[in-house]
C-alpha cells in the first residue's frame, strides 16, 4: 500500500483542479424496488454555496418546503423540495445538453422552474405538462428527478427546448428500478458533461441494493451520500488502508461521491398508492454529509414551524446545523498552501482505527434521529394522517438531542 499511495495520489492531481460548481449525484427509485414499496428521490447537492437551510413556502396552488440558499432573504431559486400533494422534486446540473453562449449562466433558470414546479405541480404527469408549457428557450440544462403521492417516479433530461423523460416504473427505462444521476444526461453528447466516475460508484452500489432490497434513507446516507470509493481507482477509504500508521491519512478530494463541495444530502421518502400525501417525509442533512446529521420534515405544518436547527438564523444567516456540519467540513480541508491545496483532505479526521473520526461520532446520533422518528411516522401511516402537534413535539426533542450531541461532541 505505501509504495501504491504516492503513485494513486500523483494520478490524482494530474487530473487538474478544475471543478463544476454544480456537480450533484442523484437518483430515482421505484417503489417497486423499496423494501416498503414506497419511491425514493435523493440528491447530494454540489455547489459553491456551502451554507444551506430548509424554508417553507406558501402562495402557490401547493405549500411547500425546499433547501435554499441560506445567503438569499428571499430565495427565487430551491434546489430539492416536497409539497402538500405529496410531489417532489431535484435536478442536477448536466454539462452536456446545450451550447451555452458567451455570457450565458448554464442552467439560469433550474432552481426558479423547481420553485415554481412545486407551486403548480401534484403528478409526474403534471411536470411533464408544465414543462411542455414553459416558454422558448427556457434557459435550463438539468436531470430533473421528480416523484409523486401516486407512485410516480420519473427523471427528465431537459434543455432550453425539448426533454426526454424516463420512468423509474417502466423496464425498458430502468430495469433494476432506479434511475441514477449525475452530471451528464443520457440524452447528450456522448463522454462530455462531467460526473462519470461518480455514476460509476452510485450504479456500482444501487443495482445489487435494488436486487435485494435494501434501498432505504439510512441506506442512502450511509452508502452513498458518505462514499468514499473511486471505483476507477479501485480504492475505497473506508477499507482503512488509507489510515494511519500505512499512510498519512490524508489524501485528494476527487471523484468521491461525499466532496468539499457538497452542501447537503436529502432523501424524499414518497408514499404508496392510496396513502396520504402528508406523510411524504424529507430526510435532510444540511452542511456536508460526513459532518452532518439528517433530520426530518414535512410539509405538513411547516407554516407553524420547522427544526430550529434546520432554519436560517435571521442574524447569522445560517443553519445552526448547516453551520456546525461546515465548520467541521473546515478541519477536513484544512491545508492551505499554495494553489490546488484546497483538494487535500484529512481523512484521519473523519475515518480512523479508533474510530473517533467525525463521521463515525456522528453516525449513531443519526441512528437514535431514525430511532425515534420511524415508530412516529408508523404510527401515523397506520392513522392515515401526521398529527400536527406530534411533528412539532417532535422536532423539539430531536432539536434539543442533536443540538446537545454537538455540544458534547464538538463544543459547539
Amino acid at each position: 500500500m505505501k509504495q501504491i499511495l504516492p503513485v494513486l495520489i500523483a494520478f490524482i492531481v494530474s487530473l487538474g483542479s478544475a471543478r463544476p460548481l454544480s456537480a450533484c449525484t442523484s437518483a430515482v427509485i421505484s417503489g417497486k424496488v423499496t423494501p416498503d414499496g414506497r419511491p425514493l428521490l435523493w440528491k447530494n447537492r454540489d455547489t459553491d454555496f456551502p451554507q444551506n437551510s430548509v424554508r417553507y413556502f406558501a402562495g402557490g396552488r401547493y405549500p411547500f418546503i425546499a433547501v435554499v440558499n441560506s445567503v438569499e432573504d428571499n430565495p427565487t431559486d430551491v434546489w430539492i423540495g416536497t409539497n402538500a400533494a405529496g410531489f417532489s422534486i431535484m435536478n442536477t446540473q448536466s454539462y452536456n445538453l446545450v451550447e451555452v453562449k458567451p455570457g450565458e449562466e448554464r442552467g439560469e433558470a433550474n432552481g426558479r422552474v423547481m420553485r415554481r414546479a412545486l407551486e403548480v405541480c401534484a403528478t409526474v404527469d403534471d411536470f411533464r405538462h408544465f414543462l411542455d408549457t414553459l416558454p422558448k428557450p427556457s434557459l435550463i440544462e438539468a436531470n430533473f428527478g421528480v416523484i409523486d403521492a401516486t407512485g410516480g417516479a420519473a427523471m427528465f433530461e431537459a434543455d432550453y427546448y425539448n426533454y426526454v423523460m424516463y420512468d423509474a416504473n417502466n423496464p425498458k427505462d430502468a430495469p433494476c428500478g432506479y434511475i441514477a444521476r449525475t452530471n451528464f444526461s443520457f440524452s447528450g453528447k456522448v463522454n462530455e458533461g462531467a460526473g462519470y466516475v461518480r455514476f460509476m460508484q452510485e450504479d456500482k452500489l444501487l443495482m445489487p441494493a435494488s436486487a435485494t432490497g435494501q434501498i432505504t434513507p439510512q441506506w442512502i446516507f450511509g452508502e452513498l451520500a458518505r462514499s468514499f470509493a473511486n471505483p476507477l481507482l479501485g480504492i475505497d477509504l473506508k477499507s482503512g488502508g488509507f489510515n494511519r500508521p500505512e499512510t498519512t491519512g490524508w489524501f485528494v478530494d476527487q471523484d468521491f461521491i461525499a466532496r468539499s463541495s457538497t452542501a447537503s444530502s436529502v432523501v424524499v421518502q414518497g408514499v404508496k398508492p392510496g396513502e396520504n400525501p402528508e406523510l411524504t417525509t424529507m430526510w435532510t442533512i444540511l452542511g456536508y454529509p460526513p459532518t452532518g446529521v439528517a433530520m426530518p420534515v414535512w410539509a405538513k405544518g411547516a407554516d407553524e414551524g420547522l427544526p430550529g436547527l434546520l432554519l436560517r438564523d435571521e442574524t447569522t444567516k445560517v443553519s445552526p446545523l448547516g453551520d456546525w456540519s461546515v465548520t467541521l467540513a473546515g478541519d477536513v480541508f484544512s491545508y492551505k498552501q499554495g494553489m490546488g491545496s484546497n483538494r487535500y483532505m484529512n481523512w484521519e479526521k473523519l475515518y480512523n482505527a479508533d474510530k473517533n473520526g467525525y463521521m463515525q461520532l456522528l453516525a449513531p446520533v443519526e441512528e437514535e434521529v431514525f430511532r425515534r422518528t420511524v415508530p412516529l411516522l408508523e404510527e401515523w401511516r397506520r392513522k392515515g394522517s401526521a398529527d400536527t402537534g406530534g411533528i412539532r413535539s417532535l422536532y423539539g426533542e430531536l432539536d434539543a438531542f442533536v443540538g446537545a450531541q454537538y455540544a458534547e461532541l464538538f463544543g459547539f
